[in-house]
């Protein structure tokens, strides 16, 4: 934080204002508020995004949070597409896909969720879920601006649902991949003894542990992959903040967004990828029935992440999507 001189306090308001702007890199060119270990990453895509990650001052009730996102190098009269990430990751997890939106013309975000990610959190703000929707609601009014093809997988995609029917002003469109909707929240979780807790969340940022999640979500990938991509999936767990603040959305509840679901307005595309080990097919199709307005794409010899796995697939359906929709939109101009 910078300090101020004549000793009073300054509004929410005035410390981001103060902070806007503020940004120095490393001499490998990352930003400096990433953890040094981000060095150490080969995987080039990996690298390539972590440089661009910025952080932007957002103000949501008493706080104020430097926050950190992918800011889009194209802008566009179209939708823009927001991309959220899943339960305790970051924006890397779309190294592969972001490069591809955007080379397609697309105006594209990738956005950390407060509490996970590369924001600054020294001021730790709650973490529960009205927290990340109203940072998240704060951010799109102050930077996005306009209604929205928001993309969440896996835990984001609970994270768009209660987002969506709680803004639908700020989403024009729902994009789900291999969404895990249908959990009760973090369940027993929520109510252990606070010890327990972080000593399952110092569990949670082990290697061996992230190793084996990562062999479960990808098949067919060399062990060197294997271990580059379990460091760039736990990079933001580094930071000296990050138990607190997962232990904090734990023991809030978490994501419970069964009953939502049928109050979501916005056209819907359910994006699975048909080898999920993580979350059965069935739930996609669950879901796709019991969305108002949705359609469901299926992606072959897949897992639970295809935007990692199959980045020019998702890619591929993401642009589609867009480009029906300005083709729509110039159909319906020319008739008046």
């Amino acid at each position: 934080m910078l300090s101020l001189a004549g000793g009073s306090t300054p509004s929410i308001a005035a410390k981001c204002t103060i902070q806007r702007g503020f940004r120095v890199r490393s001499v490998a060119g990352f930003p400096s508020f990433l953890p040094k270990e981000v060095e150490k990453i080969r995987d080039p895509f990996a690298r390539k995004l972590a440089a661009r990650i910025e952080r932007l001052p957002v103000s949501f009730g008493e706080n104020c949070v430097m926050s950190s996102c992918v800011k889009p190098l194209v802008q566009s009269n179209a939708s823009p597409v927001v991309l959220l990430h899943g339960f305790d990751s970051s924006c890397l997890e779309w190294r592969y896909t972001y490069p591809l939106l955007e080379e397609a013309g697309l105006e594209t975000w990738a956005v950390d969720i407060l509490g996970w990610g590369f924001s600054d959190l020294e001021r730790l703000p709650s973490c529960n879920v009205a927290s990340k929707r109203d940072h998240f609601f704060q951010l799109w009014k102050s930077y996005i601006k306009k209604p929205m093809i928001l993309v969440g997988p896996s835990l984001g995609a609970a994270v768009a649902i209660d987002f969506a029917v709680s803004h639908p002003e700020a989403v024009e469109r729902l994009v789900l991949i291999d969404a895990s909707v249908y959990t009760e929240g973090t369940g027993d979780l929520a109510s252990m003894p606070k010890m327990l807790a972080y000593a399952g969340v110092y569990l949670l940022k082990s290697l061996p542990l992230r190793f084996y999640v990562n062999c479960l979500c990808f098949s067919g990938i060399s062990l060197s992959t294997s271990l580059d991509w379990t460091n760039v999936g736990r990079l933001h767990c580094l930071f000296p903040w990050w138990e607190d603040a997962t232990v904090d959305f734990m023991m809030s509840g978490g994501y419970n967004v069964s009953a939502q679901i049928e109050q979501v307005k916005q056209k819907t595309l359910i994006i699975w990828g048909e080898d999920d080990q993580i979350i059965s097919s069935k739930l996609g199709v669950r879901l796709h029935c019991e969305l108002p307005n949705a359609v469901i794409r299926q992606i072959p010899d897949c897992g639970h992440l295809p935007h990692v796995e199959k980045p020019s697939s998702v890619a591929k359906i993401i642009v589609e999507l867009v480009q029906q929709d300005q083709y729509k939109e110039v159909q319906c101009t020319s008739q008046f």
